[in-house]
């Protein structure tokens, strides 16, 4: 278990505006992912350090938004003018989690500009829509070398997050204590006044820590 990407849900001027506008404050550009077409969605993305990545998401106007979890939680949050979705932790084996939550994961899948494709497991999307401090979980189906934070810059990693939440509520849907997918990032937890969630992401950048 470890955390694997954060994902930014695309605020009113869309998913390019808002990647080049949080590309500009770390000094580095987003790059297309894909559609998400199960999803109803599509992503740019920024690969970190150790193995991590940031995710902008927008909805797109197809049926699949409105049917799958996941788009329904990036059509809301970007509703309310976009901002930080969620964080999300990868896992070996998906089946325990789905064993754990009574339910079965969603496959998910999209194609990269250069027609490769990705294939992934996720689950806890329901989890995140009613409890957005909580993350979700997701197994990589394809190979290790085509994982979206491959080629980062070192130079650019995650150094903080800030949560409006409760650790004991965040170990207890993982199934064990926060620590262990956040190891290598340091977390400043946050009693919530409104909505719990991320509040910030301070990266680690050439030029100094940004926060986000």
């Amino acid at each position: 278990m470890r955390l694997d990407h954060l994902s930014y849900a695309a605020g009113p001027d869309g998913l390019a505006s808002t990647a080049h506008r949080i590309g500009g404050l770390l000094g580095r550009e987003f790059t297309y992912g894909g559609v998400h077409p199960r999803f109803g969605t599509r992503n740019m993305i920024l690969p970190l350090a150790d193995r991590t990545y940031l995710e902008v998401v927008e909805v797109l106007d197809h049926p699949a938004s409105d049917k799958a979890p996941f788009g329904q939680a990036v059509r809301a949050r970007s509703a309310l003018g976009g901002g930080w979705l969620g964080w999300v932790v990868a896992v070996s084996d998906i089946a325990e989690v789905e064993t754990r939550l009574g339910r079965e994961a969603a496959t998910g899948n999209r194609y990269r500009p250069d027609g490769t494709e990705l294939s992934w497991k996720q689950i806890g999307i329901n989890g995140l829509i009613a409890d957005p401090q909580l993350p979700f979980f997701v197994e990589w189906l394809s190979p290790e070398e085509l994982h979206p934070s491959v080629g980062a810059d070192p130079d650019y990693s995650l150094a903080c997050l800030e949560i409006a939440g409760d650790p004991k509520r965040v170990s207890d849907w993982l199934g064990e204590t926060v620590e262990a997918p956040l190891e290598d990032v340091k977390v400043d937890w946050v009693a919530p006044h409104g909505t719990p969630g991320i509040i910030a992401a301070q990266v680690q950048t050439p030029g100094g820590l940004v926060r986000i």
